[in-house]
């Protein structure tokens, strides 16, 4: 199966299935003498992991990172990284009851379409377990961000289902189980998702992620805009329907003498761009907003078919975020890490 390689002189495989003995990430390109150590990438790890409340899935999986190599005395080495994360809680036989079937909005039918094969449990490949590894490599690429740039990558959800958020401080975010900028509405989230597990439903979310202290001049024209890879990094996360940068579809209703970012000796004077302008960084936050779909699979009975073109009756049981918007904050981070990271090393490579 190709398409499970992100990036270019910094480039992170992922490999693995939901159900399966273990899942991972090979990250290739890494610069040698960054001190890395699995409790940095296990950090990040904690952040994502199901489990940790009860409007997420309930299994349990400790998500511990093994290094297996790339890594001496606590310093990459410049070879391949090897990380590994083994599945402990997988429940196989909650999917028995769709091995022949196809669950509205999901990846089920285009996975057999296209192989003639899938693997039904827990999602296999297409699940949204396999944004682990994806967390793991991006804490590297945070770290190496960090230290090289003082670069900070920050995200947090504004909007669950019909409630907007509204942003309040960074402080709040790393407080409560939505990632959420305001702490005095998690109370009104967590009533709308006990209501939702009830009804057997699902909802999608809205996300944002600002990433700071880039330097001017990272991206590549045309085909490698910066903004086109974090888009494309972003669309490549499980249920993303839609991703914007900067003001996104606002600036449909903005006028030019509104829209463009002034500029004077001081600086910038706005950031509708998003930190981007002719797919090159300027030097201001880099901005995106990240749209994530209702969890396909749910309690409620919907119509599909079956391999033979049958019609059925489609319902999911087993353990299912329903919203898998709540634990996609550290992925987004993690995603817009990983282009950071490689577009870093291009600049580099090309520009000194």
């Amino acid at each position: 199966m190709s398409g499970n390689t992100l990036g270019t002189l910094f480039r992170v495989t992922n490999f693995g299935e939901s159900h399966g003995p273990a899942i991972g990430a090979v990250v290739d390109g890494c610069p040698p003498g960054l001190e890395v150590s699995e409790a940095d990438i296990q950090h990040e790890l904690d952040r994502r992991r199901p489990g940790t409340s009860r409007h997420v899935t309930q299994r349990r999986e400790p998500d511990r990172v093994e290094i297996l190599s790339g890594v001496y005395q606590g310093r990459t080495t410049g070879t391949p990284i090897a990380l590994l994360i083994r599945n402990t809680d997988a429940r196989s036989k909650d999917y028995s009851n769709i091995e022949d079937t196809f669950r509205p909005g999901h990846a089920d039918y285009t996975y057999w379409h296209k192989y003639g094969e899938r693997d039904p449990r827990g999602g296999g490949r297409s699940s949204a377990r396999l944004t682990a590894p994806t967390v793991a490599a991006g804490a590297i690429a945070k770290k190496w961000l960090h230290q090289t740039f003082g670069t900070q990558i920050r995200g947090y959800m504004s909007q669950l289902g019909p409630i907007a958020i509204p942003f309040v401080a960074w402080d709040h975010v790393g407080n409560n189980p939505f990632y959420a900028p305001n702490a005095d509405i998690v109370p009104e989230l967590e009533a709308y998702m006990d209501q939702l597990r009830k009804d057997g439903d699902s909802i999608g979310a809205r996300l944002e992620v600002v990433a700071e202290n880039l330097p001017a001049g990272w991206g590549q024209p045309i085909y490698d805009r910066l903004d086109a890879c974090v888009a494309h990094a972003l669309m490549g996360l499980n249920a993303v329907k839609g991703v914007s940068m900067g003001a996104g579809f606002d600036c449909v209703s903005q006028r030019g003498s509104e829209h463009g970012d002034e500029i004077t000796p001081e600086g910038f004077q706005s950031n509708h761009a998003g930190g981007v302008l002719g797919g090159i960084s300027t030097g201001q936050p880099l901005t995106a907003s990240v749209a994530i779909k209702p969890t396909s699979s749910i309690r409620i009975e919907r119509r599909s078919v079956n391999r033979a073109g049958e019609p059925v009756q489609v319902q999911t049981l087993g353990r299912h975020d329903p919203c898998v918007g709540i634990r996609a904050t550290p992925i987004i981070e993690a995603l817009v890490a990983l282009v950071l990271m490689d577009h870093a090393l291009m600049h580099r490579a090309q520009c000194g």
